[in-house]
């Protein structure tokens, strides 16, 4: 009996060898990789960032943008000693424009999160930034209280990533997808206050002076439907920045409660 069971698997093209299990990559050599890419200790240690593009919004129930910014910017202020990947950290401004038109501008000036309204109270603004900071964690990952972690393996838009799993001393956890031949960083995900969120990274250009690895397409999906899509056309990578690139519009302060 079993003599003809091994028969018929061998007919069928199955093996009837012991799966030997293929060593997995190491994850922080994989980061190592992706880093030395990216910049290195340049791309490391940033003060500030300043990107310059368009963006498209999606709705879940349309296929087509709901809305298009042609002039969309952020401004960040990076904090070297963050440990927390998914909250507000350093300072950052964004703005989205349609014409002359604002959709939307949100910031944190280091204390507090303010947008085109005034400011946000704190449990609306932790919300916030939980479902949305996760990528400058990274820039972490070696230091001492970090952890890493092996993911399986997955494609993305035809590449094969390498999948880490980032685990910060507070426990919040961050996956990070690494091309396996070209060690760009391309993809993130982590769970939410709105569910799981992932981002896609594309179209990567590097910038000298300091040498750094731009990704100019970035696409958001939550739940795995497309929020939206940013084209960066200019990044500044450590540019001085004024004292109130980050602080609420005075006309902001003065609107009636």
């Amino acid at each position: 009996m079993l003599k003809r069971l091994l028969l018929a698997l061998a007919l069928a093209g199955v093996s009837t060898n012991p799966v030997v299990a293929q060593s997995a990559p190491d994850p922080r050599a994989i980061l190592e990789s992706a880093i030395a890419v990216a910049g290195g200790e340049a791309w490391l240690t940033p003060r500030t960032l300043v990107l310059e593009g368009t963006a498209d919004f999606f709705a879940p129930s349309q296929a087509a943008p709901v809305s298009h910014a042609d002039d969309y910017r952020m401004w960040r202020a990076m904090d070297a000693e963050r440990t927390v990947a998914h909250g507000a950290d350093g300072k950052v401004r964004i703005i989205a424009r349609s014409g002359a038109r604002t959709l939307f501008e949100v910031g944190y000036d280091g204390a507090i999160t303010w947008n085109e309204k005034g400011i946000v109270p704190k449990a609306e603004a932790d919300a916030l930034w939980a479902s949305n900071f996760g990528f400058g964690i990274i820039r972490q990952a070696l230091k001492d209280g970090f952890r890493l972690e092996s993911a399986p393996s997955r494609g993305i838009d035809g590449h094969a990533l390498d999948m880490v799993r980032l685990i910060d001393p507070h426990g919040q956890a961050t996956l990070f997808g690494i091309d396996r031949d070209s060690h760009f960083i391309r993809y993130m995900g982590f769970a939410t206050p709105k569910g799981w969120h992932e981002r896609t990274y594309d179209d990567f250009i590097m910038l000298d002076n300091p040498r750094w690895l731009q990704a100019r397409e970035v696409t958001l999906f939550y739940n795995g439907v497309k929020a939206n899509t940013v084209h960066w056309r200019t990044a500044r990578v450590n540019a001085a920045l004024p004292e109130d690139t980050f602080a609420m519009p005075a006309q902001l302060m003065e609107k009636p409660k």
